[in-house]
């Protein structure tokens, strides 16, 4: 596993940013397979993982995206694009499958970041067209849910770290 970054993990989830313009330098297998890695690390409801994850480097698959979705404009630019889906035969606890697949998506933004590479997590699920659009797009079958589409590569810019902490949205013991 590559543990390039000695970032704390408290410094990893308070400096993340999304990121949405990237280098051309090319995001490597390994470090791919660390970010899946991190993804399938993430808990889920009876240890289902009921994830999948499709890998996109094709430039051609890249352009489609911005049709699909509007906000992933800049996909052509990425490096890769990791499409995080659902298998609800996977599932364990129906319903809990969105839970599972945010645990690892944000798993694997973490990691992107602690490996110095930009991520951005673009919406697919609930909508239904990008749903429907992107299960074309990358070929799966009819009960596979594709839930987010990650681009991520190499950072042109890196966004400022921004405290969005609320104590005025904390209450204790009732509201």
């Amino acid at each position: 596993m590559d543990t390039c970054s000695s970032q704390s993990a408290l410094d990893v989830i308070m400096s993340r940013r999304s990121v949405r313009t990237f280098t051309d330098k090319e995001v490597s297998e390994a470090q791919v397979e660390t970010l899946l890695r991190a993804a399938m690390a993430a808990p889920s409801a009876g240890n289902a993982q009921p994830w999948e994850f499709v890998v996109m480097r094709d430039k051609k698959l890249l352009a489609q995206v911005p049709a699909i979705n509007p906000y992933a404009a800049f996909a052509p630019k990425a490096s890769v694009g990791i499409v995080v889906c659902t298998d609800p035969n996977h599932e364990k606890f129906p319903g809990y499958w969105v839970e599972d697949t945010s645990a690892a998506t944000q798993n694997l933004l973490l990691a992107a970041h602690a490996l110095g590479l930009g991520a951005v997590w673009t919406g697919v699920y609930p909508d239904k067209d990008r749903v429907s659009a992107f299960r074309s797009l990358i070929q799966a079958p009819e009960r596979i849910i594709p839930m987010a589409f990650i681009l991520i590569g190499y950072p042109q810019n890196l966004p400022k770290p921004a405290d969005r902490f609320l104590p005025e949205r904390i209450h204790q013991n009732i509201w």
